[in-house]
Parts: C-alpha cells; sequence; structure tokens
C-alpha cells in the first residue's frame, strides 16, 4: 500500500461531540480518574477495536505487568479524543477516519493496530454506483473511516459531498435507517454492515478500501492522552508492553484471539471472524521494522495530507510530534 495520498474533498466536521452520550462502562471502577496502577481503556465493540483487550483480560497481561484494567465501549473514536481530552479516559482505539484529530495535536498514537479493510459505501438494493447516488441521501458518522471512505468513492466517481444529501448519524442509528430503507446509502464499515445485510439480503457495496490501495493505507491505532504521555511515560511503557505481548498472541493465535474477542463482545465466534477477514494484521516484528525504516510516519504523514487537502486541518502536527515510536519499540526491551 503506498504511503500518500492525493487530493481529496472536504470531510464533513465531526460536530455535536460535545452533546453525544459519551461512554458505556463495561468494567467496574469508579468513574472520576484513575489511580497510579489502573488504566482506563476505550476500545470499539469489533475485532480490531477490541482483539487486544480481550487477551489481554483472558491471558492476565494487565497484571503482569503490575495493573488494573477498566475497559470501556465507544461507537467510534472521535468520541475516545474527546473523552482523553477531558482526561476521563487514559487510552483508546480509533480507525483512519479518526487520525486527523492526533494530527491536529489532540492525542498521541502509541501503536499502530492493524490495516483497514472493513469501510464500505453501501448502497439500497437497484443502486449500482455511486453517479446514481447524485442526489440521495446518504447516512455518514462524521469524522470517521467511514466519512472519509465515502469521500474517497464520491471523488473517484468524479463527485463530491454537495452531489449527495449527506445526514450525519450515529452508527447505531444507520443501522436502522439503512435496514428500514430509510436513506439510500451509507458510509459505513463491518461488523455493522454485516447486521444490515441480515435485513437487506441484496445490499449493494460501492466502494471499500482496498478499492483505494495504490493511493492510500488505512491504519488503526492506539492512542493516549497527551497529558497522560507527558506525565506518565512509565505508565504508558507498561500499556505498551500489554499491547505488544496481545499482538504476538492475536498473529500467533488468531482462531483463540477470535474466540476470545467474541466472548469479550458477547456475539458469535464466526460474526467476529468474518470481521477479523477484513483486516491486515501487522506482528510485532513488522510493527518494530514499519518503525524504524520510517514506513508509519509515512504512512501518518500522507494522512496529515489527506487532511489537509480536505480542508479539514490546515497546520498537522509532524508525525514525529505524535507517534510515539519511541516508547513503543523501548517496550519491546
Amino acid at each position: 500500500m503506498a504511503p500518500t495520498l492525493t487530493r481529496r474533498h472536504l470531510l464533513s466536521t465531526a460536530a455535536g461531540l460535545a452533546t453525544t452520550a459519551l461512554l458505556t462502562s463495561c468494567g467496574g471502577g469508579s468513574a472520576g480518574g484513575a489511580d497510579g496502577d489502573t488504566v482506563r481503556f476505550g476500545y470499539i465493540g469489533d475485532f480490531n477495536g477490541a482483539s487486544l483487550i480481550a487477551i489481554a483480560d483472558a491471558k492476565g497481561l494487565w497484571e503482569k505487568h503490575g495493573l488494573k484494567a477498566e475497559s470501556k465501549v465507544f461507537t467510534n473514536g472521535p468520541l475516545q479524543i474527546q473523552a482523553l481530552g477531558t482526561e476521563d479516559l487514559d487510552f483508546g482505539y480509533i480507525g483512519p477516519g479518526a487520525m486527523w484529530l492526533p494530527a491536529s495535536g489532540q492525542a498521541k498514537v502509541i501503536a499502530l493496530n492493524t490495516l483497514g479493510n472493513s469501510d464500505r459505501v453501501i448502497a439500497q438494493p437497484g443502486i449500482s454506483s455511486m453517479r446514481q447516488l447524485k442526489g440521495r441521501t446518504v447516512a455518514v458518522p462524521e469524522g470517521t473511516s467511514g466519512d472519509m471512505i465515502l469521500s474517497l468513492a464520491l471523488e473517484k466517481a468524479g463527485m463530491t459531498k454537495e452531489d449527495v444529501k449527506v445526514v450525519p448519524m450515529d452508527p447505531s442509528t444507520i443501522v436502522s435507517a439503512v435496514s428500514s430503507r430509510k436513506v439510500d446509502a451509507a458510509g459505513f464499515w463491518y461488523p455493522a454492515a454485516a447486521t444490515i445485510k441480515k435485513q437487506v439480503p441484496d445490499l449493494v457495496e460501492l466502494a471499500r478500501n482496498s478499492d483505494f490501495e495504490d493511493e492510500v493505507s488505512f491504519p488503526t491505532a492506539f492512542v493516549a492522552g497527551n497529558k497522560l504521555v507527558a506525565d506518565q511515560p512509565d505508565k504508558v511503557e507498561k500499556v505498551l508492553a500489554v499491547l505488544r505481548e496481545a499482538i504476538d498472541f492475536r498473529s500467533a493465535h488468531t482462531d483463540e484471539a477470535i474466540e476470545l474477542t467474541a466472548a469479550k463482545l458477547k456475539i458469535p465466534a464466526d460474526q467476529v471472524k468474518a470481521d477479523a477477514a477484513n483486516n491486515q494484521l501487522l506482528d510485532v516484528g513488522e510493527l518494530d521494522s514499519l518503525t524504524k525504516d520510517g514506513t508509519v510516519e509515512k504512512w501518518l504523514k500522507g494522512m496529515n495530507d489527506y487532511f489537509v487537502d480536505a480542508g479539514k486541518l490546515k497546520q498537522p502536527v509532524d508525525p514525529k510530534s505524535y507517534y510515539t515510536g519511541d516508547l513503543f519499540l523501548g517496550a519491546g526491551k
């Protein structure tokens, strides 16, 4: 996958996050902040977002590294960045569409996770091309990878968001709206798209990440609050040690990782397996090499260029400042 991006059209601003319900707790502990041994870790309820947390929980990795973990589920990455900023969360997980937030200085990327291929532009039966969406309603969770895939697909078709009727929606509402045929299409992702397919078996996929693999990589990542990284580097290193061990386990025992993730999310293992198939796993050795040779920074620089050309950011932070690659490598020593 190429590490650079060409000019893209405007992604919608992730408006209204401050008024959105912030999170749902999936662990115990107080709501008012973590003590020195506790980490409050956000995740999204899919294989990318939850697998390493599920492994760490099941294999006692938190305890091994002197930590206690409170995991909290979110519907998207921007909400987690907001929670990091208010210090209601210590660590979180984001997809590529939310990478503009650390690129704007709002958080640190502490580790890369996978290369995503879960995003789709989906449409109602009978719609066979992006051009046929002209003038029609398209739902999208703003500021996410669903937003990003829609923008990429529209540009490839010679269109912009001005050519369609974009309707901002949260993910659960998109599932309902597409399933009940209240919207014509959506910029969305798996595994939630699979839920829609149960109601709309002839659902059409108009675009996917792999359509753009010659132009852009879609890294998913783990993030931390700026203040926490500055004030508690030892805690960050312990968390990175946990993540590195979980990544190793996931690479060597992928089937068991799928089972553990399914148990955490309380969904069928075959559903998680199908979700996992949409993503490229990166093992620790690969992540170390990609960090050392500058590939990760090139990927992130490419994302920066995209968000600038799209009008999302004016002056993004240099990836050297928001990707803590030295900490990631140091946790492996």
